[in-house]
């Protein structure tokens, strides 16, 4: 019998699913801003930050390793190699991984304020 490979995940499993990889990893003041209310290309923006570019990238890479152990992989990552804000697109979740002052500069939050956030 041939064995099924797992689903993609999608939705709001894919979003509890980066959650748990981030919390595992103690990555720090996550916010998940809902945008399904808005117009554009993602139903989520997940925000974060770590210590350090070390940090960052082991937020990166424990998201992109759970996640394909689940058969889902991003359509883009970004910013690995620096490691000061690093993207991973997985359509309708966009995580965004940062610096602390890479974050404050940019305020992310702010500039998608009419999102909801939790």
């Amino acid at each position: 019998m041939k064995q099924q490979s797992p689903s993609p995940l999608c939705g709001e499993k894919l979003v509890n699913a980066i959650l748990k990889s981030l919390e595992d990893v103690l990555a720090e003041e996550i916010t998940v801003i809902d945008l399904r209310k808005q117009i554009g290309a993602s139903d989520w923006f997940i925000v974060c930050q770590g210590d350090n570019n070390v940090h960052t990238r082991a937020c990166a890479d424990r998201i992109y390793d759970d996640l394909a152990a689940m058969g889902t992989k991003p359509w883009q990552r970004e910013g690995i190699e620096e490691g000061r804000w690093i993207l991973l697109d997985y359509s309708d979740v966009v995580v965004h991984i940062m610096l602390q002052e890479v974050r404050e500069f940019y305020q992310l939050e702010k500039l998608w304020s009419t999102g909801d956030k939790k």
